[in-house]
């Protein structure tokens, strides 16, 4: 979204008072400010008080700035992805101390209710996903964390914040939501429609799996490029309105085993139901702001299967091992570095995407390394 069409009041990045801190505030759709704050406490037991050192933003965050999720109210602080150093613990956590280095996941999980039990830590009765959304997230100096134990990692030692960043949402989303629901496996035809972000950690995780072909689809041949590099097989630019019809043609208009929605618009989760092969799996993974369209006057005797999801993170250790390998590089999606004091130019940087050529962006509290 471009970042032009909001109206946003930047506020100085001066030093704070004692008791307050720096953090981007969201007033409404189109209306957000880098603003003093005061600090979080301690309210429940089992909440730490993390020093943020790195966070990043999202493509959710865009969508909340659009209006798209209303149940953002006036005066949040955004973001939901971080590493920091634990400052404050409450008395019921266990697994964390002062001192900490931690990766913030953008799930909260109390590990006891009935759906944590079911491994849906999205729709923990006690959390999900509730920082930036319903409470005050990561974008900002400090951020309390709930149910700590179950809603933070151990920062492994002398592992890169920029790639650990990435445990926090984006590898897990794109993962699950997108590899796992959509049950990618080994010769399958997967096409990914967005090579944003998010559907670029789809076709990293993907692989894991080796399908035969991966098709990218999107409107930014820069994007497309970075996605060739990262291991797509075939580049379709969807700006003519004709890319359905190329999948169709590519694969002897038998469509793809997979097709997995990564945008969250209309018109992209239209392109799944074109191009799905009978017996074929459909995954969104993209936040929806607007009604789509589902065409069962078409589909409803394909075998086809539909998924959703939000993101549950329960895959973040087995990824964290893998990044840590050195098999996953999910760094190499950091394109554009701020230090956090000039995040409103970094979401303006992120909101004109194709513009700047930006993928993600990593915000540091302390200067950003080169």
């Amino acid at each position: 979204m471009p970042t032009a069409e909001l109206e946003h009041a930047i506020s100085p990045a001066t030093p704070t008072p004692d008791g307050t801190m720096k953090a981007l505030v969201y007033h409404g759709p189109g209306k957000y400010g880098w603003e003093n704050k005061p600090r979080p406490t301690i309210q429940h037991p089992s909440d730490v008080i993390v020093r943020v050192t790195t966070s990043t933003i999202c493509g959710t965050d865009l969508h909340i700035l659009k209006g798209d999720l209303p149940a953002v109210t006036n005066g949040r602080i955004l973001g939901h992805e971080a590493i920091g150093v634990i400052e404050q613990i409450g008395a019921a956590v266990s697994e964390f101390h002062v001192g900490d280095k931690v990766i913030v996941s953008c799930v909260t999980a109390c590990l006891k209710c009935d759906f944590c039990k079911r491994g849906m830590y999205s729709h923990c009765r006690h959390g999900g996903w509730i920082l930036g959304y319903t409470l005050d997230g990561t974008q900002a100096e400090y951020v309390r964390i709930p149910e700590a134990d179950g809603s933070l990692y151990h920062f492994p030692a002398g592992a890169d914040e920029e790639a650990m960043v990435m445990l926090s949402d984006i590898l897990p989303t794109g993962f699950e939501c997108g590899v796992l629901n959509g049950q990618v496996k080994p010769g399958d035809t997967v096409a990914i429609i967005g090579a944003g972000p998010v559907g670029l950690a789809v076709l990293l995780t993907a692989q894991f799996y080796s399908p035969a072909a991966i098709f990218m689809i999107d409107l930014d041949d820069k994007r497309l490029a970075v996605a060739k590099k990262f291991g797509a097989t075939t580049l379709i630019n969807s700006s003519d309105g004709h890319a359905a019809h190329q999948v169709m043609e590519l694969t002897e208009g038998a469509g793809v085993d997979v097709a997995i929605e990564a945008v969250g618009l209309p018109a992209t989760f239209a392109i799944c139901q074109e191009i799905v092969a009978a017996g074929g799996r459909i995954a969104n993974v993209g936040v929806h702001g607007k009604p789509v369209e589902l065409h069962m006057e078409k589909l409803w005797d394909r075998n086809i299967s539909l998924t959703t999801r939000l993101v549950d993170a329960v895959t973040t250790p087995m990824l964290l091992k893998v990044v840590r390998s050195g098999k996953l590089q999910p760094a190499k999606l950091v394109t554009h570095r701020f230090a956090m004091n000039d995040i409103m130019k970094a979401y303006d940087t992120f909101g004109n995407a194709a513009r700047e050529s930006a993928l993600k962006v990593v915000l540091t509290n302390g200067e950003p390394r080169g």
